[in-house]
């Protein structure tokens, strides 16, 4: 079309090829760089109109033919990858699913990876399921609040797990009733903001419910108590309890002491020594080195006991 274009402006403009190959790119992209006959169209030559009009209509009409095609390769390609989707997700099994990707539903999903185990993402959110759509990983978006749906193709009839992660309860508890009416068998773990609400996600049908203030609380409360607590254990029989890690120094008292003696203040885990876990630290023989590590699962007040016997005096 431009080339024809220029030929136009050659023949009855009297333009040099390049001034007509530029006036035709104007003419037909609307730019306006160039206005055939000085912008009077009453005394346009009538043939130059007419291929004018021609030129105009075919570029158009090519233009918006190539417009479209562009759009429904894109719609089409992003249908299939989503079709394509969907086959793979069907034939997952055992797999994951996590309900929220935000910074905790990440979290969940980078352990998830490192660990090997397949998970498919369910968000609500349009950008967040694109980005994950363009990541490659497996995911669902949910319209309009209807987790049902969302479950089903996530696959939840073949899925060994659901992790419940959003940051608002309320739909963390609608999904949690969901998809244990779907699975009444499947495992729910799910988080809770409000600690008040830890009973109604139990009544829910969540298996295993984390109040994330409540944890995190904990954690900082104990940090600045001791230096040495690595983890929190909650449970429902034995109550809260910490996990403390011990470096045994030079000077500790704890050095060349048993197991038994150490079960009095605090739960053994493990001793680390040279990098190595250690088997046979319950054998009656067995004797605390310096720079052995110790594993201990207790109260914060004996774990602080135990903190200074390692530490050197």
């Amino acid at each position: 079309m431009f080339l024809w274009g220029a030929l136009i402006f050659v023949e009855f403009e009297h333009l040099p090829l390049l001034d007509a190959f530029l006036a035709s790119i104007s003419t037909i992209t609307t730019i306006g760089l160039y206005v055939p006959n000085g912008g009077n169209f009453l005394t346009l030559n009538r043939t130059e109109a007419i291929l004018l009009i021609v030129m105009i209509i075919v570029s158009v009409g090519a233009g918006a033919s190539i417009v479209q095609s562009t759009v429904n390769s894109v719609i089409n390609g992003d249908m299939a990858k989503n079709e394509a989707d969907k086959r793979l997700i069907s034939r997952l099994k055992n797999h994951v699913i996590i309900y929220g990707y935000t910074h905790m539903g990440r979290y969940v999903a980078d352990k998830l990876d490192e660990l090997g185990f397949d998970y498919v993402v369910i968000s609500r959110n349009p950008t967040v399921y694109q980005e994950l759509v363009n990541k490659d990983i497996f995911a669902v978006i949910e319209h309009e609040t209807q987790p049902i749906e969302a479950l089903t193709a996530a696959g939840v009839e073949k899925a060994g797990m659901i992790v419940v992660s959003h940051t608002d309860d309320s739909d963390n508890m609608l999904f949690v009733l969901s998809a244990r009416k779907l699975r009444p068998d499947i495992r729910i773990v799910t988080v809770v903001h409000d600690s008040s609400l830890v009973g109604m996600a139990k009544n829910a049908g969540a298996d295993v419910i984390i109040p994330a203030s409540v944890t995190v609380g904990h954690l900082l409360a104990l940090s600045a108590v001791t230096k040495d607590i690595v983890g929190v254990v909650f449970s429902e029989k034995v109550g809260t309890k910490e996990i403390a890690e011990f470096s045994i120094f030079k000077t500790s008292k704890l050095i060349g002491k048993g197991m038994q003696e150490i079960a009095k203040l605090a739960v053994i885990i493990g001793v680390v020594r040279n990098e190595q876990v250690l088997q046979n630290v319950f054998d009656a023989s067995f004797r605390l080195q310096e720079d052995d590590t110790l594993l201990v699962l207790g109260d914060p007040s004996n774990l602080q006991i135990l903190e200074k016997e390692a530490e050197a005096t």
